[in-house]
C-alpha cells in the first residue's frame, strides 16, 4: 500500500512539474497580442543613452577580434567597448590591444585576480565605465548593428532600469545535442523570460543585458563568488523593485554557439545549476513583496534539485511500476508524466519549425528525428549536470569551469530564403 501511494505521489509531482514548465515555455505564443508585445519597438532615430559595453575574455583569442569588429559596426553613435583580459592570458591580451590601437572606442582593462571568473572581471571594469548604461556581451557574440539603437529607445520609452535582449545559439546543425541546446535558448529568451519579467522576478541572462550604471553601482556590481552572476543580479534587482524589460526580435538577437563537446556542455550546465543553488541559499529572493513572486523564485532557483531528483527517481519509479503488482489506478497515474512528455515533444517540433523559419535555417526531416530521439538522452545529461551541481555545492567546490569557443556559429550554415 505504501509503495503504491509513493509511486502515485511521485508520478503526480512529476506531472505537475512538467505541466508548469510547458505552460511557461508557451507563454509568448498564447495569443498574437502577447507575441507582438515581446518585440522591441522601432527606434525613433534619437540617441540619448550612452553605453559602456563590457567584453570579458579569457583564452578567447580565436573569436574575440570578430566580436569587437562586429560591435564597432553599431549604428549607435555613443558607446565604448571595454575588453577585460587576465594578466596571465597574453594571447587574448594581444588581440584586445591590437583592437584598441585601431579604434579609440576600444579600451583594455586587466584583471589581476589570482582566481579568475566572469563577475570578478566585470567588477574590475565597472569603475572605468563612462556610459549611462552598462551592457554585457561574451567574447564570441555576434551582435546586430542596430541593437544598441533599439535598446536606447527601450530605456527612454519604458523607464526601465534593466533591458534584457535576446540571445540565440544558432549552430543547431553541429550535433544532436546542439539541436536541443539551441531550442532551449529559443524557448527561454523568446518566451519564458517575458513571463518572469511580467511577474516581477527574473533571473537575467548572461549577456545582451543592459543595466543603468547608477543602478548597477548601487547594487554593488556582480557577486564575485557566484557561478551564476547574471541570475544573482537579476534576483537582487527584482527584490528591490527595479523595472526589467525583456524584448526579443529574431533580427536583433545576439548569436552564439553551443559548447563544442558533451563534457563542455555538462560542465557549463553544472556551473549554471550550482549558481542557481548559490542564489537560492543567499535568500535575497525572500525580499520579494508577494507570495506568488516568492513561490516562482523558489521553484525557479530550486530547478537543479528538481532535475537531480527526477534524474534519480524516474528510472526507479518506472522499475517499481513495471516489476511490482500495483493497482490499475496507480499504474494509470504513473503514465501521467509520459502524457506531458508527449505534449512537450509536439510543442518542441512546432518550436523547431518556428525557429528555422525565423532564422532562415533549413530544418530537415533528420533534424526532427534527432530532436525526438535525442530527447531522453538530453534529459539524462541535464539530470547528470544537476546531480553534479548538488554534489559540488555540498563539497564546497566553487572553481569556475570555463566554456571554450571556436566560432561554430560564424561558419556557413544551411540557409533558405524565408519571408521576413
Amino acid at each position: 500500500m505504501l509503495t503504491s501511494v509513493f509511486i502515485a505521489a511521485v508520478s503526480l509531482a512529476l506531472f505537475w512539474m512538467a505541466a508548469f514548465t510547458l505552460w511557461w515555455q508557451m507563454h509568448a505564443w498564447r495569443t498574437p497580442e502577447v507575441l507582438a508585445s515581446t518585440r522591441f519597438s522601432p527606434p525613433d532615430g534619437d540617441a540619448h543613452v550612452s553605453f559602456s559595453l563590457l567584453l570579458p575574455a579569457r583564452h578567447e583569442q580565436a573569436v574575440l577580434d570578430h566580436t569587437i569588429q562586429r560591435l564597432l559596426t553599431s549604428s549607435h553613435t555613443d558607446f565604448e567597448i571595454i575588453v577585460i583580459v587576465g594578466h596571465d592570458d597574453p594571447e587574448t591580451t594581444a588581440v584586445a590591444e591590437r583592437a584598441a590601437d585601431r579604434d579609440p572606442r576600444v579600451r583594455v582593462v586587466v584583471d589581476t585576480h589570482e582566481r579568475k571568473n566572469k563577475p570578478k572581471a566585470m567588477n574590475t571594469a565597472l569603475p572605468h565605465c563612462r556610459g549611462d548604461v552598462v551592457g554585457v556581451f561574451d567574447a564570441e557574440d555576434q551582435v546586430h548593428p542596430e541593437l544598441l539603437a533599439h535598446v536606447d529607445h527601450a530605456f527612454r520609452t519604458t523607464g526601465a532600469d534593466v533591458v534584457q535582449g535576446g540571445v540565440q545559439l544558432i549552430n543547431f546543425h553541429s550535433s544532436w545535442y546542439s539541436l536541443r541546446n539551441c531550442l532551449e535558448y529559443f524557448f527561454w529568451f523568446r518566451s519564458r523570460l517575458h513571463l518572469h519579467a511580467q511577474k516581477g522576478f527574473i533571473p537575467l541572462g548572461g549577456n545582451t543585458v543592459f543595466v543603468r550604471t547608477g543602478v548597477l553601482r548601487e547594487a554593488g556590481g556582480w557577486d564575485p563568488e557566484c557561478l551564476a552572476e547574471d541570475c544573482d543580479l537579476g534576483v537582487r534587482l527584482s527584490s528591490t523593485g527595479k523595472k526589467v524589460v525583456v524584448a526579443y526580435d529574431s533580427d536583433m538577437v545576439t548569436r552564439e554557439e553551443t559548447p563544442g563537446s558533451l563534457v563542455s556542455l555538462l560542465k557549463q550546465r553544472t556551473r549554471w545549476n550550482q549558481g542557481f543553488l548559490q542564489v537560492y541559499r543567499k535568500k535575497d529572493w525572500k525580499q520579494l513583496p508577494t507570495f506568488t513572486q516568492r513561490l516562482l523564485a523558489r521553484y525557479t532557483l530550486m530547478t537543479p534539485f528538481f532535475q537531480a531528483f527526477t534524474g534519480v527517481i524516474i528510472p526507479l519509479n518506472a522499475a517499481v511500476a513495471l516489476l511490482l503488482d500495483v493497482p490499475v489506478g496507480i499504474a494509470f497515474v504513473t503514465f501521467l508524466p509520459a502524457v506531458t512528455a508527449l505534449v512537450t515533444f509536439v510543442f518542441e517540433v512546432v518550436g523547431l519549425h518556428d525557429f528555422g523559419k525565423q532564422y532562415g535555417l533549413r530544418v530537415r526531416f533528420t533534424h526532427y528525428v534527432k530532436l525526438i530521439v535525442g530527447g531522453p538522452f538530453y534529459q539524462i545529461l541535464l539530470a547528470g549536470a544537476a546531480v553534479r551541481a548538488v554534489w559540488r555545492e555540498q563539497r564546497g567546490r566553487t572553481d569556475w569551469e570555463l566554456t571554450s569557443h571556436v566560432g561554430a556559429h560564424l561558419a556557413p550554415v544551411d540557409r533558405e530564403d524565408v519571408p521576413a
